[in-house]
């Protein structure tokens, strides 16, 4: 016969326990009846391009529950949710970034960010931005000008024109080897990127596609070698800038034809890639049509790298070196913006890196 074996458990043991877990249970409970949905911004849309931006969050209450989930979402309708596309970009509360990828060149967005916790998802304000004009890898040059060309070491062909006395490259440089055969390095890091006090190149994101229509990126030391342009050629001075200007103003170019101020900068810049704006005379204002290019000299909002590494402003914002140096941490530069009807004069960190054109010998 077998034999019952019967457990004996004190009494004060089992009150204990369900003690233990009603209140485990309850606490689980409080917790999630207590909890109200994150509370965070969305930060400004940055370094839009085609098919691609950057933007995120900053998290400034997780709402009493950790947040698991956070990133942007982003449509093309207004107030968009996780149910449309969306970044995952790790937990908790905080300053995060995210990358948009898979936009479609010329479209409208919206995105905001969002944070889910135990009791849902919270968002902030949707903001919107447009990508920029694709192009398909061609450059819209002025129908009405008959170009020249030449060719760099890389054997990239390059549209040039004549205005005044100067021929100039009608497109940004994008050669990979000094004119003597030295590979000019490719600095793709971040931190490296920073640190740099020699010369160096790179895509604009780190993207080739980017060079073939906006060229490459060069630090100011990389033109100070003086062989980043092909023999016969030179990256313009400070002065040789200046020539220019002066004579597209002293010669009609400017968009309401008059010739005194700096108002040339639609009569210089390329017909497509740039972003739109309605002020009047500006690049990205379609008025005053038969002033855009007029010159000849195409310039494209190619954008730049910071000093930090990071990527800003293409689809907006042309910067080219000047061949100048201010001082030993600062070179001269000229600056067309969407925005704008002027061609602007700055000097920047030699460290910055920048789209060059070259100016024949």
């Amino acid at each position: 016969m077998k034999t019952k074996i019967r457990l004996w458990i004190p009494a004060t043991m089992l009150a204990l326990s369900s003690v233990f877990l009603v209140t485990n249970c309850t606490k689980d409970d409080d917790v999630t009846k207590d909890a109200t949905l994150p509370v965070l911004t969305t930060t400004e849309v940055i370094a839009v391009t085609q098919t691609t931006a950057t933007s995120g969050g900053v998290i400034t209450s997780d709402g009493g529950a950790t947040v698991t989930e956070r990133g942007v979402c982003w449509s093309t309708s207004q107030n968009p949710t996780i149910a449309d596309s969306k970044t995952s970009d790790g937990t908790g509360a905080g300053t995060f970034t995210s990358a948009i990828n898979g936009l479609t060149a010329n479209t409208t967005y919206y995105v905001r960010a969002y944070a889910t916790n135990s009791k849902g998802t919270g968002y902030g304000s949707a903001m919107s931005f447009t990508t920029i004009e694709g192009s398909g890898g061609a450059i819209v040059f002025n129908p009405n000008i008959t170009y020249g060309s030449m060719t760099d070491i890389d054997g990239n062909t390059y549209k040039t024109v004549t205005i005044g006395t100067q021929t100039w490259m009608a497109e940004n440089l994008k050669v990979t080897q000094y004119n003597d055969g030295t590979n000019i390095p490719n600095v793709t890091d971040v931190t490296a990127w920073a640190n740099l006090t020699t010369g160096a190149l790179c895509d604009y994101d780190n993207t080739p596609s980017n060079s073939e229509t906006y060229g490459k990126l060069y630090n100011w030391y990389a033109v100070n070698t003086g062989k980043l342009c092909p023999t016969g050629w030179h990256v313009p001075s400070d002065a040789e800038w200046t020539t220019l200007e002066n004579y597209l103003i002293a010669n009609g170019y400017n968009y309401d034809g008059t010739t005194t101020e700096n108002k040339i900068a639609k009569a210089m810049a390329s017909s497509s890639g740039w972003k739109s704006y309605t002020a009047k005379g500006v690049i990205g204002n379609t008025d005053y049509s038969e002033k855009q290019n007029a010159s000849g000299f195409t310039a494209l909002p190619g954008g730049y790298r910071f000093d930090d590494g990071t990527f800003r402003s293409i689809g907006s914002t042309g910067f080219w070196w000047s061949a100048t140096e201010l001082s030993a941490t600062d070179a001269w530069l000229r600056l067309m913006d969407f925005s704008s009807s002027n061609v602007l004069s700055y000097d920047f960190d030699k460290e910055l890196g920048f789209s060059v054109r070259c100016v024949r010998d």
